[in-house]
């Protein structure tokens, strides 16, 4: 290495991100104190300074340890004080030099420095003459990617001849790293140098050039965009001379904006602006048009992303039904435990419930309340009659007053993606040549599947996963069984009279007085006044009918108080003949009284248990079975079971004339003829009823009996105990036979009736008989005369009757 011998004591200056060369000219800032002293300081040293880059530029106050070597010797130029803190300073580089020791590091740096040069290099010509051209052609390539260049760098290269000097110069005024730089200013060889530099070169053209390409694609878009918003904006600016303010274009730009605001998937999204485009299009006022707008209305107005916040606090939520509802516990429990479940695990997904019981028992207010608890919003939809497929799933938006579905017009109702939904009546569903809406159910019914439910309005997947859904039934059975399979049923059973009374207080009344413009101080409706209108005006499963004559009371009062007749008014038992005209129901005076062939049977209807007495005669005839009170196929069947069963043990019963089924004419009714009647529930209590009447032993009053029989005389079990009890317990029956195999059903009834009712378990219509019948017929002498009688003919006929 050649060095210049005599070393030199300067000022020394830490460059941050630049790095100096020798000849060249360099400006920069000065903001550190350190820094501007040693300018202060090269003054006194012939404005000479010694500059060498930091090794990290993110330190403020480096160490001399954190300098490079290598640095620059400079001829300070012009020093501009920019601000008080701030110096603009212009130097030149001298050459090169190497720092041999740090003589001073405050307040300013302070340094032997050693001048060094370039080395000596081989004399071979040529292939620095190679070199050199090969370093120009790869800095023509740079130049031409890089675009930056002014014509004197350009020039200062094309007339550069020397390896040295041409290395230092391109690296000087090219923008490459502080660290390449520095390498370059390290290296004291010529030649090494300038192979140093094309290396760096190199790399930089392909950098420069993947830029390029993706520049180029760049600027391709912006021009396509630019294009299509220039063309945009001419078609506005034509429809504005034409005077169409009103145009598509407008409008598929705000819906775009639109779109594009919603928190959509990649599909949905593109699907949407697919429809915009097609906006965009059309002229305006085409029907075309108003269908493609109505349906982005649509599709941008359902709650895509919006979520209520969701409340799993059992305690408030106890609080909430208790106060709303009275009784109920079971329904309560289970509703409960649904929130709890959802308080544990958040990521359960929407469930399907399904409230079955007779009308006017509370399912929708359990269905609003639950909502409630749950603080979702609540959308209801009714199904009662519902017989076409599309009202469920929406029709094709291409048919004329096509509209979306029922379900995604509640979901957009309710405003959120997790509201209740209540399916109302879902057992009243049909079905025509116009498709099945229960089928139409079982997608958007199962939280399996409903994740990408699909309206065929919408023609978009929706997620139904978070919705919960309740539905309500009168009669599960009707429901089809695939859809039923898909509930979690919950059953409400039908109230007794103190829970009437107590809803009636507690709600009923209330809520009528203020509907009717009353206060309690004004109107008062005394307890045996509720209880009148649930013994004698009312006869249902609910209180619906009891709301119902509440607030016909209320208005008759309201009359009076209007009318100035009086300024309060108290209603008491006497006063509803008075108001609501006679007593509609009244007390069977028969339950309790025994009779002859006449059985207090139960049955189960749509609007809950009812009791169904069952009576039979016989009469001189030829062994003809007529049926009357709008029997039903599966009750008749029963009838023809009972004979049958009866002739098979009569001799057991020592019935007189064995050959009844001959000789006389037998005779079953069911009072309330024009109520429809079936079910497999009446075997029994047709049976006994003709053992009554065939033997004349009374039937105990206090009794009544529900079951099917068997041919050979083995009690079937039936459904519907809980309502059955309930009608019992209703007419004032003290005891129940029940088939022994709903034994387990007990539990299911009301603890009122319970405590009431005494159940009683059987196998055999044998045990039946004899608990119903006053006397053990098994043990009872013939109780009837055979009466030998002649027709007009003088054939002999037989006639039993009942002796007195």
């Amino acid at each position: 290495m050649n060095e210049i011998e005599r070393s030199k004591i300067l000022p020394m200056l830490a460059l941050r991100g630049l790095v100096l060369f020798p000849k060249m000219v360099l400006h920069f800032d000065v903001g550190r104190k350190k820094s501007a002293l040693a300018l202060n300081e090269s003054v006194s040293r012939e404005q000479l300074i010694f500059l060498t880059a930091q090794k990290d530029i993110e330190e403020d106050d480096p160490s001399a340890d954190g300098l490079y070597d290598i640095g620059c010797i400079a001829s300070v130029k012009q020093v501009i004080k920019v601000s008080e803190d701030n110096i603009r300073v212009i130097v030149e580089g001298v050459c090169r030099a190497r720092l041999i020791e740090t003589i001073r590091s405050e307040p300013s740096f302070v340094a032997e420095v050693l001048p060094v040069v370039d080395k000596n290099t081989r004399n071979d010509e040529l292939y620095k003459k190679s070199l050199l051209r090969y370093t120009k052609k790869i800095f023509d390539g740079y130049a031409s990617l890089s675009g930056k260049l002014s014509p004197d760098i350009i020039m200062g290269v094309i007339s550069g001849d020397d390896c040295g000097p041409l290395a230092d110069f391109i690296a000087s005024n090219i923008n490459i790293d502080v660290f390449s730089k520095q390498q370059i200013l390290t290296e004291l060889n010529p030649v090494k140098r300038l192979e140093m530099l094309c290396a760096v070169l190199e790399s930089e053209c392909d950098i420069l050039s993947i830029e390029h390409k993706i520049g180029e694609k760049v600027k391709e878009r912006i021009d396509e965009n630019q294009r299509d918003f220039y063309l945009r904006e001419q078609l506005k600016v034509i429809s504005e001379e034409l005077g169409d303010y009103d145009s598509p274009q407008d409008e598929a730009e705000d819906y775009r904006d639109k779109i594009f605001a919603l928190p959509l998937s990649d599909a949905v999204r593109e699907k949407l602006l697919k429809e915009t485009d097609k906006l965009f299009k059309m002229p305006s006022g085409s029907h075309e048009a108003t269908v493609v707008r109505n349906y982005l209305d649509t599709c941008i107005e359902l709650p895509w992303g919006k979520f209520s916040k969701e409340r799993t606090d059992v305690g408030a939520a106890r609080k909430i039904l208790d106060r709303e509802h009275y009784s109920m516990t079971k329904v309560k429990e289970r509703i409960l435990e649904i929130i709890a479940v959802r308080a544990l695990d958040s990521s359960v997904k929407g469930q399907i419930i399904c409230l079955s019981g007779p009308p006017g028992v509370g399912k929708t207010s359990i269905a609003r309340s639950l909502a409630k608890c749950m603080n979702r919003k609540y959308a209801r939809i009714s199904l009662g009659g519902v017989r076409d497929e599309s009202d469920i799933r929406g029709h094709r938006k291409t048919y004329i007053g096509a509209m979306p579905g029922r379900i995604m017009s509640a979901v957009k109702t309710a405003g959120t993606c997790n509201p209740l939904i209540l399916l109302d009546e879902i057992d009243k569903l049909g079905s025509d040549y116009r498709g099945d809406p229960s089928a139409a159910l079982l997608e958007a019914l199962d939280s399996e599947q409903n994740n990408a439910f699909v309206d065929h309005y919408l023609d978009l997947p929706f997620d139904l996963s978070n919705v919960v859904f309740v539905t309500t039934a009168n009669n599960p059975e009707n429901i089809p069984a695939p859809l039923y399979d898909r509930m979690d049923v919950i059953d409400l059973s039908s109230y007794t009279r103190e829970d009437k009374f107590n809803i009636a207080k507690r709600h009923l009344i209330k809520k009528q007085l203020k509907a009717n413009g009353l206060t309690a101080s004004k109107c008062k409706i005394t307890d045996d006044a509720v209880y009148c209108l649930i013994d004698h005006y009312t006869r249902e499963a609910g209180v619906r009918g009891l709301e119902k004559k509440l607030a016909a009371i209320c208005r008759k009062c309201a009359m009076s108080i209007a009318d100035g007749e009086t300024a309060k008014v108290t209603v008491k038992a006497d006063d509803l003949v008075r108001l609501l005209g006679p007593h509609k129901f009244k007390k069977d005076d028969n339950v309790g009284m025994g009779e002859v062939g006449t059985v207090n049977g139960l049955a189960w209807t749509s609007v809950g248990g009812e009791m169904l007495p069952i009576e039979a005669v016989t009469m001189p005839g030829t062994g003809k079975i007529t049926l009357t009170g709008s029997l039903g196929d599966v009750m008749k069947e029963s009838a023809t079971a009972a004979i049958s069963y009866i002739r098979w043990i009569s001799d057991s019963l020592k019935i007189t004339d064995l050959e009844f089924y001959k000789n006389s004419d037998i005779h079953i009714h069911a009072p309330e003829g024009a109520v429809p009647k079936d079910g497999p529930s009446a075997g029994v209590t047709m049976t006994t009823a003709l053992v009554s009447e065939l033997t004349g032993i009374p039937v105990c009053g206090d009794v009544a009996m529900t079951g099917e029989i068997s041919l050979r005389g083995k009690v079937m079990p039936i459904g519907g105990l809980r309502e059955k009890s309930m009608a019992a317990y209703r007419a004032g029956i003290k005891r129940v036979i029940i088939p022994a195999e709903n034994l387990p059903d007990i539990d299911e009834v009301d603890e009122r009736v319970k405590s009431s009712v005494e159940f009683i378990p059987v196998k055999r219509i044998d045990e039946v008989l004899k608990l119903a019948l006053s006397q053990d017929p098994f043990k009872t002498e013939a109780a009837k005369q055979t009466v030998v009688m002649s027709d007009d003919k003088g054939k002999k006929t037989t006639s039993s009757r009942v002796p007195q």
